[in-house]
């Protein structure tokens, strides 16, 4: 899963995405003007994998990974700046948009005062900004191409005007009903107001565990869904992701902080994109596989390897919580709790799969 971190210029992004990495990129009071992008991958914490490994011992033991990407802000009214912007993030599965909620004399914002929710807005309309734009020019070019005699593709152009049309009424193509047969149909155009956002408030440390008033405000002005909008504080989160892992433990607990930045923004992000984990276990690897909900036996074999698809016979399937309570594959077998399935079995979280197939 890939998550593009963006926001306002000194909205705290880079502190948010160094929260989430537990890297150490340079922050600044100044606006940045990085010409690549900070790029960080981290695990998806899992203790499912922990435990099977833990009872496997195998050679390696695989994560779920995210990979994090943290570029130049965001400017209101700057299409040229944006799009520049927004070229970097297109491949993104999901958006991280991180909206400034602190003071600080020594960080300027650059409309000179704080106001999250104005912020929350005016990041919405640069990406429905940067979508109508995209379409306008693609239905020009058609339209010029027709001119000269070249029959524009109906499917794209009718795909095109029905985003022009919602765009036009400031409604995020997220938010757009399309058919399978569109949405394949559009992949190619890279739409950024399509992609899941998670809205995360930048807050001070004072301001810690009383914002849900804040995030009930932003998600009712952008007709949002409030469990997409969450609060952390970028600084002390930071300090947090750069500690040792008992230390950061205890400083959570004292901070009154229920769970870390980078588990909040993993469980949102798996949630909006539909995601799950299926396992794969035995004394050479454990692992994690992330799919979509709603995938098929045999299209989770091809996750692992083009050749187990092709050669899919059956999965042999076991719910991750019967394997535990049996203690043993052995004894899961022997308790008749181990399934075997057809490729049209679809996946349920946490199953644990050995593939069967012949090549």
């Amino acid at each position: 899963m890939k998550i593009a971190i963006t926001g306002l210029s000194n909205s705290g992004k880079t502190t948010v995405f160094n929260a989430l990495t537990g890297k150490d990129a340079q922050t600044s009071i100044y606006p940045s003007s990085m010409e690549e992008p900070h790029v960080g991958s981290v695990r998806v914490n899992d203790k499912r994998v922990e435990t099977l490994s833990g009872m496997y011992k195998p050679k390696k033991t695989t994560y779920a990974a995210i990979v994090y990407t943290d570029f130049q802000g965001l400017t209101k009214g700057d299409a040229a700046h944006n799009r520049k912007v927004f070229e970097f993030i297109r491949d993104a599965d999901a958006i991280v948009e991180v909206v400034r909620a602190f003071k600080d004399d020594a960080v300027v914002h650059p409309d000179n005062s704080i106001d999250p929710v104005r912020d929350a807005s005016n990041l919405e309309s640069e990406l429905l900004l940067y979508d109508l734009e995209l379409v306008e020019k693609r239905l020009g070019r058609m339209a010029e191409s027709a001119k000269r005699g070249k029959r524009p593709d109906e499917m794209e152009k009718k795909i095109l005007e029905k985003c022009k049309e919602t765009l036009y009424k400031e409604i995020p193509l997220r938010k757009t009903p399309f058919t399978a047969e569109e949405q394949k149909a559009m992949v190619h155009l890279q739409f950024i107001s399509i992609k899941p956002k998670i809205i995360v408030i930048n807050v001070s440390e004072e301001a810690i565990g009383n914002t849900q008033p804040l995030i009930e405000e932003i998600a009712a002005r952008l007709h949002f869904d409030k469990n997409a909008v969450i609060s952390l504080s970028g600084k002390i989160e930071m300090e947090i992701a750069q500690l040792p892992p008992g230390e950061a433990e205890s400083f959570l607990k004292d901070m009154g902080i229920e769970q870390p930045a980078l588990d909040k923004v993993v469980n949102k992000g798996y949630e909006l994109l539909g995601l799950l984990t299926f396992l794969t276990v035995g004394e050479d690897e454990v692992r994690a596989w992330t799919i979509t909900k709603g995938m098929t036996a045999l299209e989770a074999a091809g996750k692992i390897h083009s050749d187990i698809e092709r050669g899919f016979i059956r999965a042999e399937v076991v719910a991750y919580g019967d394997f535990i309570a049996s203690g043993t594959m052995a004894e899961v077998k022997k308790s008749g709790l181990a399934r075997l399935e057809g490729k049209n079995y679809i996946v349920a979280d946490g199953d644990i799969i050995n593939f069967r197939f012949n090549v």
